[in-house]
């Protein structure tokens, strides 16, 4: 999921009207989903989506289907302390937001698989929010921030030198918005270079998990020259 993450002051002053719709991310071609499966959403589609993603347990199915590509709600139930019914309904709404999908050839009266979706979403300018779709936003965000907190941790912690598979990459440069805009495509790009499917998986490959941010400095002096804009 490509995203920013809100501002944690509060929510903003303004919001646009409901309709505004998100724009598609890119995705890498391993991961490509169908094209206009989450290509517009409104605020209230956005609202339900990041409320769904921000459930403790939905998030706890969905990366349990990354990670091992299908089950039942008796699978999830016995893997995640939790009920069959509990697992099963949580299930049915993770379909209704096509985060996941039925596996009918698999599925057999009252016993039903599932396996993860493709899926791609770009949250849009937290100015254009309605104050609840904010809200549920920003929590999904600080959510994330948690996730990644560690994640930088253990790639930190875990680095055994530029042979290794934890990598660190931290650096500074200067750009101008397009030329920022025309990195993050040719990252996209690599991305659909480097990465396989979850069809084709080479011998020895490992899930590797990625994060990309840009932040530029803020506008003012710097060094005694003007930033710009």
């Amino acid at each position: 999921m490509t995203d920013g993450t809100p501002r944690t002051a509060g929510a903003p002053e303004s919001a646009a009207p409901a309709e505004t719709p998100a724009a598609p991310a890119e995705t890498p071609a391993a991961h490509a989903e169908p094209p206009a499966a989450h290509a517009e959403m409104t605020s209230l589609e956005r609202t339900a989506l990041y409320k769904s993603l921000g459930n403790p347990l939905r998030r706890r199915i969905l990366d349990y289907l990354g990670r091992h590509g299908e089950a039942n709600s008796t699978v999830l139930a016995r893997e995640l302390g939790e009920s069959s019914g509990t697992t099963s309904y949580h299930l049915r709404k993770l379909a209704e937001q096509k985060l996941i999908e039925e596996i009918p050839e698999k599925s057999g009266g009252r016993e039903r698989w599932w396996r993860s979706l493709p899926f791609s979403h770009t949250t849009p300018d937290p100015a254009t929010m309605t104050a609840e779709e904010y809200t549920a936003a920003e929590h999904l965000a600080l959510l994330k921030i948690e996730v990644d907190t560690r994640l930088f941790r253990r790639a930190h912690e875990e680095y055994r030198g530029p042979q290794g598979w934890a990598q660190v990459q931290r650096t500074g440069t200067w750009m101008t918005k397009s030329d920022l805009h025309d990195f993050v495509r040719a990252y996209r790009e690599l991305l659909d270079r480097y990465g396989h499917s979850e069809d084709a998986v080479p011998e020895g490959a490992r899930r590797v998990n990625l994060r990309f941010y840009a932040a530029p400095e803020a506008v003012g002096e710097w060094e005694g020259e003007p930033t710009g804009p």
